[in-house]
């Protein structure tokens, strides 16, 4: 715990040590409170139907002391100055929203029943993106705790929640969070979040969380009325003032955010992070705060491995690479370039920023291969070189996805991806993304093709809501097909309740889209129990392009038990051969089928042989896993 030793502050005069820096702390004299606040020159806590109790000055900007008065339960604000009252900045719950009192918990209530959970690591996973709120009808946790068996069942592993720092409004997506220690009183309790993730580690789901460290949302952020210094003007970020990481009076900033990767992980036992838009946390002091964050966040789960993901639009690989050398000490990048290159394929559409993609074949080879396609090269959209090298880094550093709650939304009319393409393009697709080295990801519902779509959603104040409005139009007008009138008239009103309530995902549907469903588990069935397709390491995967929109990605196993994944986006393929070495079967080995995405049970029109004495037959809009075995030996791999 040497990192968060460095970060706390003195204890408080009169109560025990305190375990974080800020916040109220429920101890056996009362309540501990502690803010920083050096813009200020008095700081009291003042009770909801009681007294006003001062705080004591310490060094650094700090107002300390004990309330014996206070406990858990008890509602309460800051006085700052005599005038001014705000909720507290490290708030641990606002049950009236960011606007109003404080509530003290006592994490120490709830009873964990996952001792014997040691975490998880990036190898292996299979992640789900989960946003609470829509995906139940009741929309929260304890609703959606009751659907963890089925994510089981289908094969995730890691579940990455979308933001839940208390926000504003009656609905969101969350990245307008203003309380970033008091999950969002919207979904339910902080007990009730817990009781999630230890229903998670119940069941084997481990469980991250997405924290936004770039800038806060526009209303109920009351840091302002502590310290200025929490932002800066020196850097600009595309959703709000930035923070103050490396600018004078950083240090307490730093703490604030330092801790509260901590806190989640700690007291709430996630399984680690998700850090948005990692571009826009501008630093320059030596020590990076998303470098710190990372030391904080692996101290804090005391033992327990942890996986660390960041969104980062450069590509910068150094996110990544092991702090040993140079890097911050990130587990997993999402990689967009496979989305984009992906999207292209399946709609022929290259518009805006998916304008250096074409969606070819070499593209998909390079992606399973070296994750990135931008490593350094020009890249037109921008004018400039985009990415940094990575060739190097292994398969499980990339998170691969079709979807995901931002590529949705900007469809403008918030369509799922096999809404977009044929039946059988989006069967090919999903075999690709759910069996490449990479770190495969869904977005909920994507199992079994959810039809509801997945809209911007943002409930805010009329005026502030009429500029997210226009903003969110001339973002997606720089696609040239949502920039008509037309278009933009038709696009949804991120205020709108019932945008929100479309967004909800039909659980009837799972019954509806068995096929849809049962094609995503046996998929992660092979990935999981197959060699060839469960090692994630460099080398392990090589390809070739077969004709204009099919390839072949070959996986090795090691002992000969290697597989093909034949991939065919375009029309069928005939060859009576095909000069090609990575189509010739292991010595004393031959190709057999063991999967295909045209399976008549998952709605396919069936498959005729790939491989025989006349030459190659791939079918169009198709994907064939092809697994070596001896001839007329038994041990032949199970087709799925």
């Amino acid at each position: 715990m040497s990192e968060m030793a460095n970060i706390l502050a003195a204890p408080v005069l009169g109560a025990a040590p305190r375990r974080y820096p800020m916040g109220a702390e429920v101890t056996p004299n009362g309540v501990s409170f502690r803010v920083w606040a050096p813009a200020r020159t008095s700081v009291a806590v003042a009770l909801e139907g009681g007294d006003e109790w001062p705080l004591f000055p310490e060094p650094g900007g700090y107002f300390a002391g004990l309330h014996p008065d206070a406990q858990a339960g008890s509602r309460y604000r800051f006085r700052l100055d005599d005038t001014t009252l705000c909720p507290d900045p490290a708030s641990h719950w606002q049950p009236e929203g960011p606007h109003g009192p404080s509530e003290v918990v006592d994490p120490d209530g709830y009873r964990w029943r996952d001792q014997d959970w040691r975490g998880v690591r990036i190898e292996g996973q299979v992640v789900y993106e989960m946003h609470v709120g829509t995906f139940t009808p009741e929309g929260t946790w304890a609703a959606a705790a009751a659907r963890l068996p089925f994510l089981r069942e289908t094969g995730i592993t890691l579940i990455e929640m979308m933001p839940v720092h208390d926000f504003p409004g009656r609905f969101g997506w969350g990245y307008d969070g203003v309380g970033l220690f008091a999950p969002t009183h919207l979904y339910g309790t902080p007990d009730d979040l817990r009781a999630f993730v230890d229903a998670a580690h119940g069941l084997g789901i481990g469980v991250i969380l997405d924290v936004v460290y770039n800038h806060l949302g526009p209303d109920g952020n009351y840091l302002s009325s502590f310290t200025p210094s929490y932002f800066t003007d020196r850097y600009t970020t595309d959703w709000g003032q930035a923070i103050n990481f490396d600018g004078p009076d950083c240090e307490g900033v730093r703490a604030f955010f330092i801790a509260n990767a901590a806190y989640w992980i700690d007291r709430f036992h996630f399984d680690g992070l998700r850090l948005d838009a990692t571009q826009s946390i501008f630093d320059s002091s030596d020590d990076h705060v998303i470098a710190a964050i990372a030391r904080a966040a692996r101290a804090a789960a005391n033992g327990r491995d942890i996986v660390l993901i960041g969104e980062n639009e450069p590509q910068q690989t150094r996110l990544v690479r092991p702090p040993a050398k140079g890097g911050f000490g990130l587990d997993a990048l999402w990689n967009d370039d496979l989305h984009h290159s992906a999207m292209v394929a399946l709609t022929g559409r290259n518009e805006a920023y998916y304008a250096d993609h074409q969606g070819s074949p070499q593209e998909f080879i390079s992606a399973a291969k070296y994750g990135y396609l931008f490593q350094g090269q020009r890249y037109a959209h921008q004018g400039k070189p985009r990415g940094t090298p990575g060739l190097d880094l292994p398969p499980t550093s990339m998170v691969v996805f079709t979807q995901n709650h931002d590529q949705i939304a900007n469809t403008g009319c918030g369509l799922r991806f096999h809404q977009m393409t044929s039946p059988g393009q989006a069967r090919a697709m999903t075999a690709l993304t759910l069996l490449m080295p990479g770190t495969p990801m869904l977005f909920q519902g994507q199992e079994f093709w959810a039809s509801s779509p997945f809209f911007y959603f943002a409930d805010h104040k009329p005026e502030l809501a009429e500029m997210v409005r226009r903003g969110r139009k001339e973002f997606l007008g720089q696609f040239p097909s949502m920039s008509s009138p037309e278009m933009q008239a038709a696009l949804a009103d991120p205020s709108s309740i019932e945008v929100f309530e479309r967004c909800r995902i039909d659980w009837a549907e799972v019954e509806r889209h068995a096929p849809i469903l049962a094609m995503h588990r046996d998929l992660l069935q092979m990935r999981r129990e197959d060699p060839a397709f469960a090692r994630q390491e460099p080398g392990c995967v090589d390809g070739a392009v077969l004709g204009r929109d099919a390839f072949l990605l070959r996986f090795f196993g090691g002992c000969g038990d290697d597989c093909l994944l034949l991939v065919n986006l375009g029309t069928d393929l005939h060859h009576a051969s095909i000069a090609e070495p990575l189509l010739a079967p292991p010595e004393e080995r031959a190709w057999t089928m063991r999967w295909s995405s045209e399976r008549p049970a998952y709605g396919g029109s069936g498959t005729s042989e790939v491989h025989s004495e006349q030459g190659w037959h791939i079918p169009g809009h198709a994907a064939i896993v092809l697994a070596a075995v001896a001839p007329g030996k038994a041990g032949a791999p199970p087709a799925v």
